[in-house]
């Protein structure tokens, strides 16, 4: 199997990133955002729980996001050629909970990229989200900046857990969509053999 973990700042471009991967690689796409904010529309005791989280651009609990991803992971293994996962591992506790449900499912993760975008891009792209999309992480400079200072201050150490393993690649997130998705399919290109 091919399993990626995508990585970066809010507004770096992943969910983009990732319907492009997924389209060309045959891969199962596992996004924890989408799957906390249908939770939250479904009005889900997970849901209403993950929404007073992510109404303050802070992290929702580990436990309630590595439930969600290993139910996702039964569901869908025999019916993929690997996955994209999309905003989660976010913390070294769940990253270390991925490699040992993915274990358990006899795989492992084959690389774990990086977009790497500058701060004020990252500012302007969820600014511009915010007006279109109505979501209420996107909303206000505040809430922005909040969700960006949490991902420096704890999520980048993750790329730390996969460095251990030479599994990071960092991958320039400035650019066109096609630009950055050439920089991608290149890295994954170069890694194929080893999920053989």
């Amino acid at each position: 199997m091919l399993n990626i973990v995508l990585f970066g700042s809010p507004g770096a471009g992943k969910g983009t990133q990732s319907q492009k991967i997924i389209q060309k690689y045959n891969l199962m796409h596992l996004s924890t955002g989408d799957n906390l904010r249908n939770a939250i529309e479904r009005q889900t005791p997970r849901g209403i729980e993950a929404k007073k989280y992510m109404d303050r651009g802070e992290l929702v609990p580990d436990e309630v996001v590595i439930g969600i991803i290993g139910r996702r992971l039964d569901e869908f293994r025999d019916k993929t050629n690997g996955f994209v996962f999309d905003g989660f591992p976010r913390t070294k506790i769940q990253a270390r909970e991925l490699d040992d449900m993915l274990t358990e499912r006899g795989t492992s993760i084959t690389l774990m990229m990086a977009l790497e975008v500058e701060h004020s891009e990252l500012v302007n792209r969820l600014t511009n989200r915010g007006k279109s999309s109505g979501r209420p992480d996107d909303q206000g400079i505040e809430i922005i900046k909040n969700r960006i200072t949490i991902y420096n201050e704890r999520t980048k150490n993750v790329m730390d857990y996969y460095k251990a393993q030479q599994k990071y690649f960092g991958i320039d997130g400035m650019g066109t969509v096609d630009e950055i998705f050439d920089r991608i399919s290149n890295t994954i290109n170069q890694q194929m053999p080893k999920a053989k």
